[in-house]
C-alpha cells in the first residue's frame, strides 16, 4: 500500500521501457538522432491528452521536485510583490519558494489551511485563502493531496474564488495558482482546467503507474507569460538556432522551452505513452471510484480499532488515496516497523505530524484492505 511512494511498472510500459532500451543499447546515437525528437513528442503529447490541454503548454520534468522547483523558480516577481503558501505544503514547496524570494527579493506568507485535517470542510479552507490574499500576492502556492494528512482541497472552489478576485486586477498584478498535484494526478477525474490552475507540477511513478524518473508541469498561458526557462532545453529547436546564430529566440515561452534539456534515462521517457494508455484503457472514472472506495473502506476499518486516530477526512470530495491515522501511546515509526514486518508496506509522514500513511490503489484488493486493518491491530 505505497502507491504515493512509488509504483511498479504494469506490463506495458515495462515491455516499452524494454523495446527502447534494448534499441539504445544496441545504437545508442542512430537511434537516438532517428527517433529521439518523434518520441519525445509522443511522450508530451500523451501527457497532453490526459491532461486536456495543448501540447505547447506541457514540459517534461523528471519528478514532482523537478517540475516545483523549476516553476517556482523561473518566476518573475517583482520585490513588492507575495507568495502565499500554507504551513501544510510540503519540503519541496517551501524551500522552491524560498530561492524564489531570495533572487527576486519577493516576500513569502504561510497560513494555516486548517486545524484539525478530519474536521475540514471545503467552505473553510476556501475561505482562509480568500481572506489572506492581499494586493501583492501574486502567487498562490499550494498542494492538491496532502501527503502529511490526506486532505484533498477543494481545487475548484479555490479557482474559482480566484477568478473573482482576479477579475479587478491588472494582470500584472493577478494571482497565479500553483498546485502540486502529485498525490491527485493519476486518481482524481480533473482535466488541467478543471482545476483552474496555472502551474501543475506532478510525478508520473506513483498513481499513475508510469516510468520512475518522469514527470509533467502544465502551464497556463498566463503561467508561461509569467516565466522564463531555468534550464536550456533541447526540445525547442528556435532557442538552440537563435544561440547558434546569435540572435533573440522568436516567439514566446512554452512548455518546450521550459523542459529541461541533457541526456536522460529517455527509455524511461519515452515508455510515458504507454503508462497513458494502460490508464485510459482501465478507465479514469472507474479508476478514482475504485481508489476512494479502497481508501474509504480502509477508514472505516481503522476507526473501529482501539487508540487508532484517523486524520484523514472520511469524505471523498476532501480525501483522496492516502489514508493517515495516529497510533495512542505508540510512535509512528514503531507502527510502520511493526506492519512492514508483517508484509505491509506502510510510510511515516516527513512533517512534524509524522502520521503513519497506508494508501491503497487499483493494484489492492478489499482483502488486502482487511489484511492491513488486522495487521494493525495486531500491531498495537
Amino acid at each position: 500500500m505505497s502507491a504515493m511512494l512509488l509504483a511498479s511498472h504494469p506490463a506495458p510500459v515495462r515491455a516499452a521501457i524494454a523495446r527502447h532500451r534494448r534499441a539504445l543499447d544496441a545504437d545508442p546515437v542512430e537511434y537516438l538522432e532517428e527517433h529521439g525528437p518523434r518520441l519525445t513528442e509522443a511522450s508530451r503529447e500523451a501527457a497532453a491528452n490526459y491532461l486536456e490541454v495543448h501540447p505547447s503548454r506541457v514540459a517534461l520534468t523528471e519528478s514532482t521536485t523537478m517540475g516545483v522547483g523549476l516553476v517556482y523558480t523561473s518566476l518573475q516577481l517583482r520585490a513588492d510583490q507575495e507568495v502565499l503558501t500554507t504551513d501544510e505544503d510540503y519540503y519541496v514547496t517551501h524551500v522552491s519558494l524560498e530561492q524564489t524570494a531570495e533572487r527576486t527579493g519577493a516576500a513569502i506568507r504561510r497560513i494555516a489551511l486548517f486545524d484539525r485535517p478530519d474536521a475540514v470542510s471545503a467552505d473553510r479552507i476556501v475561505e482562509r485563502i480568500t481572506s489572506s490574499i492581499r494586493p501583492e500576492t501574486r502567487l498562490l502556492a499550494l498542494t492538491w493531496v496532502h501527503s502529511s494528512t490526506g486532505v484533498k482541497i477543494p481545487v475548484r472552489e479555490i479557482a474559482s474564488a480566484l477568478s473573482d478576485i482576479n477579475a479587478g486586477r491588472d494582470e500584472a498584478d493577478q494571482v497565479l495558482f500553483g498546485l502540486d498535484a502529485v498525490h491527485g494526478f493519476g486518481v482524481e477525474t480533473e482535466s488541467f482546467a478543471d482545476t483552474g490552475a496555472d502551474f501543475l507540477m506532478a510525478g508520473c511513478h506513483k498513481w499513475l503507474f508510469g516510468p520512475r524518473g518522469t514527470g509533467v508541469a502544465a502551464i497556463s498561458e498566463r503561467g508561461l507569460a509569467a516565466t522564463r526557462p531555468t534550464i536550456p532545453s533541447f526540445d525547442e529547436s528556435e532557442v538552440f538556432s537563435a544561440w547558434y546564430m546569435r540572435r533573440e529566440p522568436r516567439g514566446g515561452n512554452n512548455g518546450r522551452r521550459m523542459t529541461p534539456g541533457g541526456f536522460k534515462a529517455f527509455e524511461h521517457r519515452w515508455a510515458l505513452p504507454e503508462a497513458f494508455d494502460f490508464h485510459d484503457m482501465l478507465g479514469r472514472s472507474r479508476v478514482a471510484s475504485r481508489t476512494h472506495e479502497l481508501a474509504g473502506a480502509l477508514k472505516e476499518a481503522l476507526a473501529g480499532i482501539d487508540r487508532i486516530d484517523v486524520r484523514t477526512p472520511r469524505d471523498s470530495a476532501l480525501s483522496s488515496g492516502i489514508v493517515a491515522f495516529d497510533v495512542e501511546g505508540m510512535s509512528s515509526a514503531e507502527m510502520v516497523s511493526r506492519l512492514r514486518d508483517r508484509g505491509v508496506v506502510a510510510s511515516v509522514a516527513p512533517y512534524p505530524s509524522a502520521l503513519v500513511r497506508l494508501t491503497p490503489s487499483i493494484i489492492n484488493s478489499s482483502a488486502e484492505i482487511d489484511r492491513a486493518a488486522h495487521a494493525v491491530r495486531d500491531s498495537m
